[in-house]
């Protein structure tokens, strides 16, 4: 199923949608992001926002802006909904709303070893920046983030 033949919305994110992004965070990361980690996203006013399709929650994303930068903290799509396209759709959403925000490039970490968000991010344009080492953690020790910096702007 290609994102073409599915209705795909995406609404701003809840208290009360809040129990699907934390099913769907749960069911996707080895460390997920806790209630509290969202409910501060939301109080800070970062731009956090639920996919949904069928009106089920399938995906969610935290996207945070200072000055000119654009820092995208959370994307997630539920495991049993990968692989549609429905990752390059959110990021899709996501860069245009940076850029009607008027950054001029936005900013992200990935985990070295996930591969398939990597080449996602490549193929939206994002080029490796540098390492964070030892930045997310694993069930024993540390894992080195990639960087990756996508320019907005002609100019960028």
């Amino acid at each position: 199923m290609s994102t073409q033949e599915i209705e795909l919305i995406v609404q701003p994110m809840t208290i009360n949608n809040l129990d699907a992004v934390l099913s769907n965070e749960m069911e996707a990361y080895s460390h997920p992001w806790s209630k509290g980690i969202f409910l501060d996203c939301l109080q800070s006013g970062y731009h956090c926002n639920v996919l949904y399709t069928q009106e089920k929650a399938v995906g969610h994303s935290v996207l945070m802006t200072v000055v000119n930068e654009a820092h995208l903290l959370n994307i997630t799509i539920a495991p049993c909904f990968q692989g549609q396209g429905l990752g390059c759709y959110l990021l899709d959403v996501l860069i245009e709303h940076a850029k009607h925000l008027n950054a001029t490039t936005m900013f992200l970490e990935v985990r070295e070893s996930n591969h398939t968000a990597i080449a996602l991010y490549q193929r939206a344009g994002f080029n490796e920046v540098g390492i964070r080492k030892n930045y997310y953690p694993l069930a024993k020790g540390r894992e080195n983030a990639v960087l990756m910096a996508l320019p907005l702007t002609s100019g960028g």
